[in-house]
């Protein structure tokens, strides 16, 4: 009986470790035929006929370019995803790069669907995670060139540049599409709108408040 038991947790372990990635490659690869994406509604892409897979479908070019960072909040995100290179799919695996200008922030936001590891390559940057409820502790390092941090899967993150210089980073996500959700633009730049009444009380601020910040995201988001 006890065998039975342990066999039975062992299962459920490993099934449910199975479902919180994501899914798995059963062959070689299995590049993205994007143009079934249209017909076909699968979790992730259905595969390319192998015999027409070659070099290109595994490539991307252009991460050693800065980012335009002449923005609100500075900074910007080169994102290297299944969307850009079809033989990412299914493999659980993607890339960024991210160009902060002096005093630029990478603002606060989550991965609904990946861990991520970020190497500082040029300047400094200040980054922190918030850890869930009750807490809410905030976990927070100041990087250089070379170092690396951890960002765990679905977490509020940021990283900010404190020097008057450019800084760099690149990241990796356990997700080959981890998404993003910008705190700010999805709380007060949601289409429709979140009634302002319940955003009012949600941060304990006068009503006013709730109109600007959204009449300035919404502006932004829905333009």
């Amino acid at each position: 009986m006890a065998s039975a038991l342990f066999i039975v947790v062992l299962l459920t372990l490993a099934s449910s470790g199975a479902l919180a990635t994501d899914p798995g490659p059963l062959q070689d690869f299995c590049v993205a035929d994007k143009e079934s994406a249209g017909t076909l509604l699968v979790n992730g892409f259905v595969c390319k006929n192998p015999m027409k897979v070659d070099a290109d479908d595994f490539f991307f070019s252009g991460l050693n370019k800065p980012g335009n960072t002449d923005n609100k909040v500075g900074s910007n995100v080169t994102t290297v995803n299944v969307n850009h290179i079809g033989g990412l799919n299914t493999l659980g695996i993607s890339l960024v790069r991210i160009d902060y200008a002096p005093y630029g922030q990478n603002p606060p936001h989550t991965h609904p669907r990946a861990t991520e590891i970020l190497t500082v390559i040029e300047g400094t940057l200040h980054v922190g995670f918030v850890t869930s409820n009750p807490q809410n502790r905030l976990i927070f390092k100041v990087l250089n060139a070379g170092d690396v941090f951890v960002f765990p899967i679905g977490l509020i993150h940021f990283q900010f540049n404190p020097g008057h210089e450019n800084a760099v980073a690149i990241a990796a996500l356990s997700s080959q599409n981890p998404g993003v959700i910008t705190i700010a633009n999805a709380v007060f730049g949601s289409n429709p709108k979140i009634d302002g009444g319940i955003l009012a009380k949600a941060f304990q601020v006068d009503m006013k408040v709730i109109d600007y910040l959204q009449s300035q995201f919404w502006e932004d988001n829905n333009n």
